[in-house]
């Protein structure tokens, strides 16, 4: 008798359990997981914004000081915060590097996907997440010892008196990036369904002509994607760029001349400035155009990465 009543009931043991389901720890961890980082992203984007922002509200500094060519920072009364070259360096720079990386990624996807052997392919892979592992301060210390020299003594003739150019820096971050396009654009040419390879084949085609007019058109979405996330990361980087580009703030002109970007410019002026005096702020400003590229490319992505336009 004592032990039936020390025994727990199956009612009991049903409560507990309905209990347990109840709090459902494990949905409840992730979702505050999730919720955390949420709130960790708003409060980034307000502290950023808000210290931008301040360059007009706080300071009241005028749009035409700011949305020009002109940096005079530190002028007295002629003091302009013009960001345009900035502006034009970081998309000229972008642009160049995506321009020079892109083919080649995209070629070397395809020879590691659809023309190597497999044991050049155990190479080629992890070669290419090597590249994505070399800190960009090494990348930035082979451009100036040996890219920069090179211009400047083997091509002086056609304007690279400097060696520090534009050129440099779009060569320096296409480089950076190849790995990062190479490695999404394999993945990509890997998901298409194996069917259309056999069917093209099945037609006598060659394989080139099934790369040409099958493989390519079938994985543009993909590489699209590839291309935009390489430049987000061009347009991310900082000390690479900054120490072969020059930083000389005006408008691009010229592949052998040299200028300056938004990050290698916040960077370089951060250290010299006092939290909350306006040239601060415009620093700050330069940020949230920094931001708003990256939401820019992060639309782009998903624009291209929508489920059923992979291939």
């Amino acid at each position: 008798m004592t032990d039936l009543a020390l025994r727990p009931t199956s009612a009991g043991i049903r409560r507990a359990r309905t209990t347990w389901e109840r709090v459902d720890l494990p949905r409840r961890a992730t979702l505050s997981a999730a919720v955390l980082v949420v709130v960790l992203v708003a409060l980034l984007l307000f502290f950023i914004l808000s210290n931008g922002l301040a360059l007009f509200t706080a300071s009241h500094v005028a749009l035409s000081s700011v949305i020009n060519t002109s940096w005079n920072p530190d002028a007295g009364a002629q003091t302009t915060f013009g960001i345009l070259p900035f502006v034009a360096g970081t998309l000229g720079v972008m642009l160049v590097a995506a321009l020079i990386a892109t083919p080649l990624s995209i070629g070397l996807a395809l020879f590691m996907a659809e023309v190597a052997p497999n044991w050049a392919r155990s190479i080629t892979r992890p070669a290419m997440e090597v590249f994505v592992g070399i800190p960009s301060v090494v990348y930035g210390w082979l451009g100036i010892t040996v890219l920069v020299p090179y211009l400047r003594e083997n091509w002086a003739g056609i304007g690279f008196t400097l060696g520090f150019s534009w050129f440099a820096g779009s060569l320096v971050l296409a480089l950076m990036i190849l790995p990062t396009i190479t490695s999404v654009a394999y993945d990509v040419f890997l998901a298409i369904p194996a069917d259309l390879r056999g069917a093209s084949l099945a037609m006598g085609t060659t394989r080139w002509q099934t790369i040409r007019h099958i493989l390519l058109p079938a994985a543009k979405a993909g590489l699209a994607t590839a291309v935009v996330l390489g430049m987000m990361r061009a347009a991310g980087e900082a000390l690479a760029v900054q120490m072969v580009i020059g930083n000389r703030p005006v408008m691009p002109t010229s592949l052998t001349e040299p200028l300056t970007t938004l990050t290698s410019q916040i960077t370089l002026d951060m250290g010299n400035t006092v939290s909350g005096e306006p040239w601060n702020q415009a620093l700050w400003f330069m940020g949230c155009v920094l931001l708003l590229i990256s939401f820019l490319f992060v639309l782009l992505v998903r624009r291209f990465g929508r489920p059923g336009e992979m291939v």
